[in-house]
């Protein structure tokens, strides 16, 4: 495995502290899940469905850790965290904010024992600003971040993305800042401090509006299921179900109007180049529409993938799960404990996706395992 050998403290909950460790763990890092007494991680009850007494969502993203209960609000938890710092390469934490200082565990104190520690806080608004000290979940960052203001069409009301992705993406952007700082360490032996936030992925998805406002001073808004800057790039009905066509260039446009039979659109002079489709949308996209009603889903597929057009069906979650596609790239992975099928990580090493060889942990699952023998001054606890 690409991270046998790092070991990772991870006093994380919820979602995006525990996809970071989720990540490092799939790569073969030796995950330590920390988790409060009578319970533990406040996940293990976002159900249902539940299996063995514990929600779906939390046995997926806390698959290959192992679990330690700790009531950091203690003088002895806070020095047994220290002391597992002591043998740890990477500790992850997205407490809320300023809680992990008020424990004495903040990255000043934990580096200053451990200097070559690389300390991980994932914030809900950023480590620094008037809303610094928030709360945060998924929702209040898209909202915050203009994400609901992008999503759906123009007469919606402000419309979540349904996958929390801040929350993933901050999980991701905490591992990549981890590993990062783990290679610099293997060149100078630093350590290093890695901050990220719900709000900072937030504004990383809508860049490209923020920086076209920065550019014009214009607001983008909402287009359903459509590119503002593309056309036809974009969601369009057929006579049985929709689909998704996203003729991305002058090329990709000749060819769709061949392939839906209108050839003397690609000559005429509201279409001709890019800027003129764009501004003249709502005539182009109700001429295509009118044409797509003429067929079903299926012929429309065919005959645009003939042509090289970028094409595909609007799958619903069932199509999608048993779409050939999926089953090719080989997405699905079984917990080897409980038989759960989950989907795998979402990447390949040398032509295969990382393999679950433990289940999510029952709450406190390895506190002897882990506590019962340390390495360092407090001897070896193996790996």
């Amino acid at each position: 495995m690409l991270l046998e050998g790092v070991r990772v403290i991870e006093v994380g909950q919820a979602l995006a502290g525990p996809l970071a460790g989720m990540v490092l763990a799939d790569l073969g890092a030796d995950v330590i899940k920390i988790e409060r007494p009578g319970g533990g991680d406040d996940a293990r009850q976002w159900g249902p469905p539940f299996l063995e007494g514990t929600s779906l969502a939390f046995k997926a993203f806390n698959r290959n850790k192992r679990s330690v209960t700790l009531d950091l609000r203690t003088p002895d938890g806070v020095s047994t965290l220290k002391h597992l710092a002591a043998d740890a390469d990477i500790l992850i934490q997205n407490l809320r904010a300023g809680v992990a200082h008020a424990l004495g565990i903040g990255p000043e104190a934990m580096r200053a024992e451990h200097p070559g520690l690389i300390y991980c806080s994932i914030w809900a608004f950023g480590n620094r600003g008037p809303l610094r000290d928030d709360p945060g979940f998924d929702p209040l960052a898209q909202a915050f971040g203009a994400v609901t203001t992008l999503t759906g069409r123009g007469s919606d009301p402000p419309t979540f993305c349904a996958p929390p992705i801040n929350d993933k993406a901050a999980g991701m952007w905490c591992a990549i800042g981890a590993l990062s700082a783990l290679e610099r360490r293997r060149r100078t032996g630093e350590g290093a401090t890695i901050d990220t936030s719900l709000f900072e992925s937030a504004v990383g998805w809508v860049e490209g509006q923020i920086n076209r406002y920065r550019a014009d001073g214009g607001t983008p808004g909402r287009h359903g299921g459509a590119s503002d800057v593309i056309v036809p790039y974009q969601i369009f009905a057929t006579a049985t179900r929709p689909i998704c066509i996203a003729a991305g260039n002058q090329r990709l446009w000749v060819a769709f109007c061949g392939a839906v039979g209108r050839p003397e659109w690609a000559g005429d002079e509201r279409f001709r180049t890019g800027p003129d489709r764009v501004a003249n949308r709502d005539v182009l996209t109700a001429a295509i529409g009118e044409v797509l009603m003429t067929a079903d889903r299926e012929e429309w597929v065919r005959r645009l993938r003939g042509a090289g057009v970028p094409v595909s069906p609007v799958n619903d979650v069932a199509e999608l799960a048993s779409s050939e596609q999926y089953a090719e790239m080989d997405m699905a992975r079984i917990l080897p404990r409980c038989g759960l099928e989950i989907v795998g990580l979402p990447l390949q090493i040398d032509g295969r996706r990382p393999e679950p060889y433990r289940d999510a942990p029952h709450p406190g699952e390895h506190g002897d395992e882990v506590l019962g023998g340390r390495r360092g001054p407090w001897g070896d606890a193996g790996r």
